[in-house]
């Protein structure tokens, strides 16, 4: 192994392998590798190097006797040296050993190390299964790699962040994750440990993580270099601070975001949006947004809306500003193959290729492929038309759905992107994809752009994306499962995350049950960084005609607005958007916190009280900025719940005032019109 010394850079040579030890900030470092001839330049999400950092480099010799020796002579006579290194950066410490194992600590504590089983004669328990911790495998046939990087399991260690999975579980140890964006599923490789350390998986690529019991493994199914950050930090503040500093922040979010956003599948004519709007101003309700969702337009990738039934947009557009309503437009990356701009984009190459067979990603209502969302020059030719169609209007937020792409089926060995194989680069196609349209309207002079996008990577925060959890059940265990999906995603950078309020799939308007489940989650929705209606909720209304020159028109779902279960539910709901109101300022301050340091806006309750064991253990709750404790209610047909509460404060109960101190459980009231709210004492705050 042979060493050398620059300035920003320690380089480490071992049988043509080449890698990089950087300093990344005052307290990180990012490890790259490659068997190359030269390092890959490519850096996806970690385009800001954050200030400070500075290696300091120390060599030792140490003794390499094999272990069998046993007596001294025996081991004079075998004695050989071999060389340890110790690289320094900032509170972060990385601990080479004559045989390339590394070690992170933070001081005298271990952080992680990597997992080496071959024969080792410096460890007396090393085996000789030859599993090393860093693999980069050739694939045959190809000039990308097959990579695996391994690290040691710990019993007590658990791990949170990693982007949005359906699952029960916030802390994900002992799971498996694919890392690749499905219809729900977001991929966001950065994890925090309870150990003290953040680690972010800076590739793109198509592969997995093992959480396991017995190993910590990272693979991509087809790369050209291996490239991680690994973080040291006292709290998980630190953590989070540099990790964001090193992917980019998000805007300022501008002030309609922080208010109430209405939202249904979908208003199918102007004068529905324009009489929804109106409702809710006649009734004195604030709102922030409306939502104009798909199938308003002619054909699929033509972005414009259809005539028919949206006849003067510009006016509609016009009189929901009067109202001080900002209107959304919800934009497909799907192409149909019969739409105006099909020939250009297919001519130019902006539309995603397939290695095998016809290009046809998807066949629902009409045969679509999706743009190409990493080709620069698709994404400028997308934004000039909906600019055209749609900003020149007055649309400045946009609903890019379908941002995973949400293939059909997701067989990413089948496709190919500008950027290169699926395979190897899949899970940037979000990013870009919000890129083209924060790009555009920065460029028209949007000061804060927010974009509501259904799949986000490491970094598109910096673009003003808010996404939302996808196409979800209608129930409460799907409702409980987005309490860690959200703070998941907060923990991987993006601090905008919202909900399908009621959940997407199966609601039914008539079923009491559902009403329950509304009037819990619309509660939970004011306590999330957006604050959003929305929702399918069948059986659909009956269509007239099933086409319209000879393009197949989309029906609509029953009524989604605050009216529509009743006036009990309604005074409920009523309430809590009168609740988000009176919390606007409070709010704006964390979404400003989120701007300057890229604290999440929600966040887990270890966030705050790291020192706090308990904190750590609590899932069902979480703080909403640093001075408000949120206990949504994900049961059916409770009226109180037992709520932790950190120690390190004291808590006010919003509802009746009690005070308690921290450290313990409580017993807190949770009738239909309420969720527990507690207020960290100090802060000048009322909920109720």
């Amino acid at each position: 192994m042979y060493f050398e010394e620059l300035s920003d850079r320690l380089v480490i040579r071992e049988s043509g392998t080449t890698m990089y030890l950087l300093p990344w900030g005052k307290d990180a470092f990012r490890f790259q590798m490659t068997k190359e001839a030269s390092m890959n330049s490519e850096d996806f999400a970690l385009r800001h190097k954050p200030e400070g950092g500075q290696l300091e480099v120390t060599f030792e010799s140490v003794d390499m006797t094999e272990p069998f020796y046993h007596t001294p002579e025996e081991r004079e006579e075998n004695a050989s040296l071999g060389t340890r290194v110790t690289v320094k950066n900032g509170k972060i410490t990385a601990e080479i050993d004559p045989e390339g194992v590394i070690s992170y600590y933070n001081g005298s504590k271990l952080l992680t190390k990597e997992y080496w089983r071959n024969r080792n004669r410096i460890d007396r328990f090393a085996t000789p299964l030859r599993i090393d911790a860093r693999e980069l495998k050739p694939i045959m046939g190809t000039d990308n790699y097959e990579l695996t990087m391994r690290f040691e399991a710990y019993e007590e260690e658990k791990f949170y962040g990693l982007g949005q999975y359906q699952e029960d579980d916030f802390n994900k140890k002992g799971y498996t994750l694919e890392l690749a964006h499905r219809n729900s599923q977001c991929s966001i490789p950065f994890m925090i440990s309870n150990r003290g350390y953040g680690f972010f998986w800076n590739n793109p690529a198509i592969g997995r993580v093992s959480l396991a019991k017995n190993i910590v493994e990272w693979y991509a199914r087809s790369t050209k270099k291996m490239d991680y950050l690994i973080i040291a930090g006292d709290t998980p503040a630190d953590i989070e601070e540099l990790y964001t500093a090193s992917t980019g922040r998000t805007p300022m979010i501008p002030e309609y975001g922080i208010g109430f956003w209405q939202c249904k599948l979908r208003y199918r004519t102007q004068e529905e949006v324009l009489n929804v709007a109106r409702e809710y101003k006649r009734r004195g309700i604030p709102l922030d947004v409306i939502v104009i969702d798909f199938f308003h337009w002619t054909r699929q990738g033509e972005f414009k809306f259809d005539p028919h039934e949206w006849p003067d947009p510009d006016a509609m557009i016009k009189e929901l500003r009067e109202m001080n309503i900002e209107p959304v437009v919800s934009v497909w990356p799907t192409i149909d193959e019969h739409s105006e701009n099909y020939p250009e984009m297919n001519e130019k190459g902006y539309l995603i290729k397939s290695d095998r067979g016809n290009c046809i990603n998807m066949t629902w209502m009409g045969n679509t492929t999706f743009y190409d969302a990493t080709n620069p020059d698709a994404r400028k030719f997308v934004w000039n038309i909906c600019k055209k169609n749609y900003f020149d209007k007055g649309i400045k937020c946009f609903w890019l759905d379908e941002a995973e792409p949400e293939y059909g089926p997701y067989d990413f060995d089948l496709y190919r992107y500008y950027k290169g194989p699926a395979l190897s680069c899949s899970n940037l196609y979000p990013l870009m994809y919000a890129k083209g349209f924060h790009d555009g309207l920065k460029n028209e002079g949007v000061e804060n752009v927010l974009n509501l996008v259904r799949a986000a990577w490491a970094g598109s925060q910096k673009y003003g994306v808010l996404t939302w959890s996808g196409d979800i059940h209608s129930s409460f265990k799907a409702m409980k499962q987005q309490v860690q999906a959200g703070l998941s995603m907060a923990i991987a950078g993006i601090p905008w995350w919202t909900s399908d309020i009621g959940g997407f799939l199966g609601g039914d308007n008539c079923d009491p049950d559902f009403k329950e489940l509304m009037a819990r989650w619309f509660a939970y929705g004011a306590f999330c960084p957006i604050f959003r209606l929305h929702g399918e909720r069948s059986p659909y209304k009956k269509r007239e005609q099933e086409f319209r020159d000879n393009i197949r028109l989309f029906s609509s779902g029953q009524d989604n607005e605050i009216w529509t279960w009743g006036e009990e539910i309604y005074e409920i709901m009523k309430n809590f958007i009168l609740i988000r109101e009176k919390l606007r300022p409070y709010i704006r301050d964390i979404m400003m916190e989120a701007h300057e340091k890229g604290s999440p806006v929600m966040r887990p309750l270890w966030y705050e009280f790291p020192k706090d064991e308990g904190a750590w253990e609590e899932t069902c709750s979480y703080m909403f900025g640093p001075s408000l404790l949120i206990a949504p209610v994900c049961e059916k047909g409770v009226e109180e719940i037992t709520v932790y509460l950190p120690k390190g404060a004291n808590w006010i109960e919003s509802r009746t005032g009690n005070t308690f101190t921290g450290g313990k459980w409580v017993l807190a009231k949770a009738d239909l019109a309420t969720i527990p709210v507690f207020i960290r004492e100090g802060s000048d705050i009322t909920v109720y």
